[in-house]
């Protein structure tokens, strides 16, 4: 890649769900997959993007599943903002391992293994070139860590929203199922919200259109395909405006 090009967003907000952490295993993290996805935003950190990470923890739990199973909701996601919060001290001592600074920020207080969640500081982070991790979700019960990632991208005025997947962006149809469904290259926030396409759940959705915020859907195991969406390449779909516009 030209060393003169200059990255397409200032700052980027990387939703990576926790089964993205899962590799080949079945419960946990997968160390390769944990040091490529390190090795991948460490490179976006070193061409100046200032980069956000919000982890989900289904690779460890998952509130909303054991709550089906009669567990109280609010027991549950708070169990489940706290696999966030391992999956994110990983993430950071993954990161520092491939040589960029990152700062592990809790929506809840943990203050002996990583910062409380406060914007302003937050900010400062990302403008010094660190690379924030923010754990725990929003901090309240109810809420999925989509919501959480549109919270953090527009508190800390993220350029773009990045929703890292299995798949190399939105179909009509799930393609690992049927060999007819058709990708989409660009989507309104209206289309993806009355097609019900599974972009990002509704309150997500919503935020991000109500605060003019583009997401980016794709495929987080199609090596360098992130470093080429943030210089600016139509990778994936991107879900933006609306049909008013």
């Amino acid at each position: 890649m030209s060393q003169d090009r200059q990255p397409a967003y200032r700052r980027i907000l990387l939703k990576l769900s926790g089964e993205a952490l899962l590799g080949q295993h079945s419960y946990g993290v997968d160390p390769d997959v944990l040091a490529r996805v390190a090795s991948e935003v460490a490179e976006l950190s070193r061409l100046g993007v200032e980069v956000g990470i919000v982890i989900g923890g289904g690779n460890i739990f998952r509130g909303a599943g054991l709550a089906e199973g009669g567990m109280d909701r609010v027991t549950g996601d708070h169990m489940g903002m706290l696999a966030t919060v391992i999956n994110a001290l990983a993430l950071q001592d993954a990161i520092e391992r491939a040589g960029r600074f990152c700062r592990v920020m809790s929506a809840i207080r943990i203050n002996q293994v990583c910062e409380d969640y406060i914007r302003r500081r937050a900010v400062r982070h990302l403008e010094k070139g660190r690379i924030v991790v923010f754990a725990a979700g929003t901090g309240s019960p109810f809420f999925t860590t989509d919501s959480a990632a549109s919270l953090r991208a527009i508190e800390i005025n993220a350029d773009l929203m990045i929703k890292a997947t299995k798949v190399d962006g939105v179909y009509n149809a799930d393609p690992m199922t049927c060999k007819e469904a058709r990708r989409y290259d660009r989507l309104t926030f209206d289309e993806a919200l009355e097609q019900r396409l599974g972009v990002m759940d509704t309150t997500a959705l919503v935020m991000c259109r109500d605060n003019g915020l583009p997401i980016r859907v794709m495929n987080m195991f199609a090596e360098g395909d992130l470093q080429r969406l943030v210089m600016g390449e139509p990778v994936g779909t991107l879900v933006e405006g609306s049909s008013h516009d």
